[in-house]
């Protein structure tokens, strides 16, 4: 985030980056909402609006939206190998054009690589991007010289596994509003995926192009390519649970742009195929470090509602979330604070609070660097005419002005 909007509310935000080249009226036109909640939030009689209405604001002025809610995207370093430089570092290096070797990593063998990348994907899904921070780095260093050290059967599976590398790297640089490395990132596990050879792998990876595109706003592109992707793996006949698992999710990663686009029907039809692919699995799965079964399709579904500002369904909905999902960790916080938005947008405030508390305690980490649990935050105490302790603890943590 620019350091002189860090300690600034939304409104004061808006304010500074409309700056002089637009007045309210022209910003609410180029965005699409009203002049009242320009107003408002510039003035400070409002500090939240619906999640399409900050998204438009953010697209207008041409900036990420979480600049605008004032999303956390720092790792501090406690050395220069770590934190978001060093990883910009370890995703550019320059090594060939110095004529040096580009493979100034330390080389794993393959079985020490494939342990390497299971673990960072599993501090990703547990929400500890501190953690990741200190340990991509060098990660990508040592599995980018792998793929040379490795004898020529193995070179196959080496790409693979730095494919998966360079994705979890990009994966951690969205969470921490780190968009354009995020994307270089992705880029490079495309590259290294087609070098692998493996068609889900790279289809998968092309959905992760499209969750990126959908978190920088880019919805109409992010339906087109999940799409196309999908196009490529559609089942016909018997095929296995990883092929189908590929398949739903990036027909769900479609809804959720659409969703997000406001095309409502569009994002129910794919949820419907969503659907019906997750029935035919019958129980969740993890392929391709990418979560797919009914209880995903739940959590969709209820995203889409959310977005498309349908609370009473949204709630509807999330009552159909099994008690034993397999959702990783990041993903049931994720779902609990769809379910507190739309708790608080109906006026359900203490049930809005304590589905923000219990994401917290859940994953602390995790919700430190999310736009909406301080959303939802900013409006529960905007609304309170007093503000209660656990509500002002929740905010202080959370970094929300009270």
């Amino acid at each position: 985030m620019r350091s002189d909007l860090a300690d600034k509310t939304i409104g004061e935000r808006i304010r500074t980056l409309r700056g002089k080249l637009l007045t309210q009226q022209q910003l609410a036109d180029m965005a699409q909402v009203s002049v009242a909640l320009i107003r408002k939030l510039e003035q400070g009689r409002r500090h939240t609006a619906s999640i399409g209405s900050l998204q438009r604001i953010a697209r207008a002025l041409d900036v990420d939206i979480a600049v605008l809610v004032g999303k956390r995207g720092s790792l501090p370093p406690s050395s220069p190998d770590e934190g978001v430089t060093a990883i910009r570092r370890a995703l550019t290096p320059v090594d060939d054009l110095l004529g040096e070797d580009l493979a100034t990593g330390e080389p794993l063998g393959i079985d020490e690589a494939r342990r390497t990348v299971e673990y960072c994907w599993g501090t990703y899904w547990s929400g500890h991007y501190e953690a990741l921070g200190s340990l991509l780095p060098a990660a990508l260093e040592q599995l980018r010289a792998t793929t040379h050290a490795v004898e020529s059967d193995q070179c196959v599976e080496a790409h693979e596994l730095l494919a998966r590398g360079y994705w979890v790297t990009g994966c951690t640089l969205v969470h921490l509003g780190q968009q354009d490395s995020a994307f270089l990132s992705i880029r490079h596990a495309l590259t290294a995926a087609e070098l692998g050879g493996d068609p889900f792998l790279a289809a998968t990876l092309r959905g992760s192009v499209a969750w990126q595109l959908l978190v920088q706003g880019r919805f109409d592109e992010s339906a087109r390519i999940a799409l196309r992707a999908a196009s490529t793996l559609e089942p016909h006949g018997d095929v296995s649970p990883p092929h189908l698992s590929c398949y739903g999710s990036l027909v769900i990663t479609a809804a959720t742009a659409a969703g997000r686009n406001q095309r409502v029907g569009q994002a129910r039809e794919l949820l419907g195929e969503a659907d019906a692919v997750a029935r035919r699995i019958g129980t969740d799965r993890n392929d391709y470090e990418t979560a797919f079964g009914p209880s995903q399709v739940t959590m969709q579904t209820v995203d889409v509602h959310v977005v498309t500002e349908h609370y009473p369904e949204a709630l509807k909905e999330a009552k159909d979330m099994p008690r034993d999902n397999g959702l990783p960790l990041a993903s049931r916080a994720r779902h609990l604070a769809d379910r507190a938005f739309a708790h608080a947008r109906l006026g359900h405030d203490e049930k809005a609070l304590q589905a923000v508390l219990t994401a917290e305690s859940m994953a602390p980490d995790w919700i430190k660097h999310q736009a909406l649990p301080r959303q939802v935050v900013a409006e529960l105490v905007e609304r309170e005419r007093r503000v209660t302790t656990p509500l002002r603890t929740l905010a202080r943590r959370l970094g929300v002005t009270v």
